[in-house]
């Protein structure tokens, strides 16, 4: 046997798992949400998502090749970053909304920062913010001639009924997705199957997302003036984007804590905020603001959540009980 010894850089232990492979059980996990989309509201939600997808992967190529760096599109992060912002897009709006987000996600969001692995906050929710802001109208407008005889959502999401004091809570159309929203978050059920199979893959852990949904059930408990109504309490995790946000983006490997109290830090944070931004904000919604804000606190979040060394510990404590 060899007696010398082999020195290499970190990491010393590596995953077989690859970048792609995991992109790739994102997006599948994603599918049940989008076909479920595409049927809710027709071949414009089809177009839309394939434009999203289109200028993500197009404006990443053709950044990576002026740059010249090596192409990045093959690891998938691009079609996911597409696929989520055109989830979290009405229906309804022009076809160049998804164009323009899709460039501002991947050049903004990812690429100044250095591409996959160095960006601050989830691309795909830093263009729909950034979209919400500037052409809020169309953000904000939800049709469908299926559900234009349904009085309570007619014109309005079920979010957007409650805020504005409704009380009848179709829980079963918001569970299936029979109800106007974004592309992407209408259907609980379809969200949950993605989520399960992400689970059952190892892709994301339930830290984040138990801890986000908890905490903002506790905070609708405590201060929405409903206490503990059961209906009123499943209206508010089955609509808008709140499952969307804590199984798909919260759980974001760049954007997200890797220690173990950093995550559950992390999903009472955003439980914490969505809670505050739903009832006392000024739009129904909130998920997406609150989870651009935590990931800026991630830092922050990880150094002081961060394991001791081993031995670390009682060091500490041996000096000060020396002092």
């Amino acid at each position: 046997m060899s007696e010398l010894y082999h020195v290499s850089a970190s990491p010393h232990v590596r995953s077989k798992v690859s970048t792609d492979k995991i992109m790739l059980c994102v997006v599948i996990s994603l599918l049940p949400a989008t076909v479920f989309g595409i049927y809710n509201f027709g071949v414009s939600a089809l177009i839309l998502t394939l434009l999203s997808i289109a200028s993500c992967v197009l404006s990443e190529f053709l950044y990576t090749k002026l740059m010249h760096q090596k192409t990045t599109v093959k690891d998938y992060s691009a079609v996911v970053t597409g696929l989520l912002l055109a989830l979290n897009l009405p229906a309804t709006v022009s076809w160049w909304i998804p164009v323009l987000g899709g460039v501002f996600a991947i050049l903004v969001c990812k690429m100044v920062f250095g591409g996959l692995g160095r960006n601050i906050m989830n691309p795909a929710l830093g263009a729909r913010c950034f979209l919400l802001i500037s052409f809020t109208g169309q953000m904000t407008s939800f049709s469908s001639e299926k559900y234009a005889a349904i009085d309570a959502y007619s014109g309005a999401t079920p979010l957007a009924y409650i805020k504005n004091g409704g009380t009848e809570y179709d829980l079963m159309s918001m569970f299936t997705g029979r109800t106007l929203g974004t592309i992407g978050e209408t259907s609980a059920i379809a969200l949950l199957i993605g989520a399960a199979f992400l689970l059952a893959m190892g892709v994301i852990s339930i830290q984040i997302p138990a801890a986000y949904l908890l905490n903002f059930v506790l905070f609708l408990i405590l201060f929405s003036g409903h206490g503990l109504d059961l209906p009123y309490l499943a209206a508010e995790v089955c609509g808008g984007g709140l499952l969307l946000g804590a199984f798909f983006m919260a759980t974001d490997y760049v954007t997200s804590p890797i220690t173990p109290r950093g995550r559950l830090v992390f999903g009472i944070i955003l439980g914490l905020l969505t809670g505050i931004f739903r009832i006392y904000g000024g739009s129904a919604e909130g998920v997406s603001y609150a989870i651009i804000f935590t990931n800026l606190l991630v830092p922050l979040i990880e150094r002081f959540t961060i394991p001791a060394a081993f031995g670390k510990s009682s060091e500490k404590k041996k000096k000060k009980g020396d002092a």
